[in-house]
C-alpha cells in the first residue's frame, strides 16, 4: 500500500509515544534506547522542553507493543504518569537513536 509517496512497511507498525511525569535526568533516552535495541525496534526519543520525553518506534508490531509498555514503567528513578500513543506511517528506520530537542 502506498502512502504519502513511500512505500508502507508489510507487517510494520510505527508509534508516535509522549511520555509524560518525572522523565528527564533519570537516563530515561539512554534506557529507551537500549530497550528498543533488545526487542528490535528502530526509532528515536528526545527530551521536550514541557519536561516530557517524545518516542517514536517502529518495528513488528508485539515488539512496538512491548515497547510502549516498557515506556510506561521507564527505568529505575522515572515515575511515568502518562503514556498517549497514536499511530504514524512507518519509515524503515531500524536504528533507534537519541535526539536533542
Amino acid at each position: 500500500m502506498k502512502r504519502n509517496g513511500q512505500m508502507e512497511a508489510q507487517g510494520m507498525r510505527r508509534a508516535a509515544i509522549m511520555i509524560e511525569g518525572e522523565v528527564q535526568g533519570v537516563g530515561f533516552r539512554w534506557t529507551a534506547r537500549h530497550e528498543a535495541q533488545s526487542l528490535g525496534v528502530g526509532g528515536f526519543a528526545r527530551n521536550e522542553a514541557d519536561g516530557s520525553v517524545y518516542a517514536e518506534a517502529e518495528g513488528a508490531p508485539e515488539a512496538v507493543q512491548a515497547f510502549i509498555a516498557w515506556c510506561g514503567r521507564g527505568p529505575f528513578g522515572a515515575s511515568v504518569s502518562r503514556v498517549t500513543t497514536r499511530e504514524i506511517e512507518p519509515t524503515g528506520e531500524r536504528e533507534f537513536g537519541i535526539r536533542a530537542y
